[in-house]
């Protein structure tokens, strides 16, 4: 099958947010931002198609996509793994070249296999938007994350985040979120600190632009906020917990032992600054590295996140599908 057109530009795609300039990073927060001080949004996008390639489970990512087009005036199609040609063999190459064939203004992809957006991108001439793929990125969730950060933090003006220190504890290692978020924050001036085990934050993390800390108690007076990442159990291919996070984490012999020492918990949130927030990208193993209490509390924009999450998203597919 034949390559279509080239792109008419780099920018058409959102592949990953690391190598991205802060200007263009700023220029996808002050979109949503914009849309955010609408009493509503305008169905700018028309009756645009847009595919929805998901070969990966997702609930928050998936639907804030297609609730975000539904806001842009679009309307989004579904295609999971199970159900495509490419469980009889077709390249994905070649589904994309497929479904871009029949119509749609921009595909929104994610698969459990790395580099797989930028593979879709090659073949396809409209805009391509990674929903994250593999250990390797989820750059709307960083931007959601961000965007929560500097709103929290009264840093939407110009999302300049100079002066903010933000933790990010956990299962960094396995954690598309972390890769950008971190590059996110740092670029736009803010200072990271990844918290974990060592097979959970090696030494290589630091190559990101990032401080490594294995005791969490001794950050937390010092964060504006902190991002708890959920254990990676699916990676892992154990069926139970403990043993998946044993063979993670050698020098964690239980969960219980984890929870004692990177979950957030009620007296470790009480260390944290005042107005210091608490994020997670979901979906949370409750229990495990985030309590209830913390989860449900006053710290806690988590739900935020979610709502910001078809904001930006939103925002997003307004600047590539223009």
């Amino acid at each position: 099958m034949p390559r279509r057109a080239a792109k008419q530009a780099p920018s058409r795609d959102l592949l990953g947010l690391q190598g991205m300039p802060a200007e263009e990073l700023r220029a996808y927060l002050i979109a949503a931002r914009t849309l955010a001080a609408k009493e509503t949004i305008k169905p700018m996008l028309g009756n645009a198609v847009l595919a929805n390639l998901f070969f990966e489970d997702s609930t928050r990512t998936r639907t804030s996509f297609t609730i975000a087009a539904a806001k842009l005036g679009a309307r989004c199609v579904d295609l999971n793994g199970a159900s495509s040609s490419v469980n009889k063999g077709e390249s994905l190459a070649d589904t994309a070249r497929n479904i871009e064939a029949m119509g749609v203004r921009a595909m929104i992809v994610r698969a459990s296999q790395s580099g797989a957006a930028a593979l879709v991108a090659e073949a396809v001439a409209c805009p391509v938007i990674n929903a994250g793929d593999g250990r390797h990125e989820h750059p709307t969730q960083g931007l959601l994350d961000t965007y929560t950060i500097a709103e929290s933090c009264g840093r939407t003006k110009n999302f300049d985040l100079g002066g903010l220190r933000v933790a990010i504890v956990g299962d960094v290692a396995a954690s598309r979120v972390a890769r950008s978020g971190i590059a996110a924050l740092t670029t736009l001036g803010a200072t990271v600190v990844c918290v974990g085990p060592p097979t959970f934050v090696p030494g290589g993390i630091a190559s990101l632009g990032v401080s490594i800390e294995r005791d969490l108690d001794r950050v937390l007076p010092d964060v504006d906020a902190i991002m708890m990442l959920r254990i990676q159990f699916e990676r892992t291919g154990e069926a139970a917990k403990g043993q998946a996070l044993v063979a993670r984490a050698p020098g964690i012999a239980s969960i219980r032992e984890y929870r004692e020492r990177y979950a957030l918990l009620p007296h470790r949130s009480a260390l944290m600054k005042p107005n210091a927030v608490v994020l997670h990208p979901g979906p949370i193993n409750r229990g495990i590295e985030l309590d209830e209490a913390v989860a449900e509390g006053l710290r806690s924009v988590i739900l935020r996140q979610v709502s910001n999450g078809v904001l930006v998203r939103a925002a997003v597919l307004a600047r590539l599908c223009m």
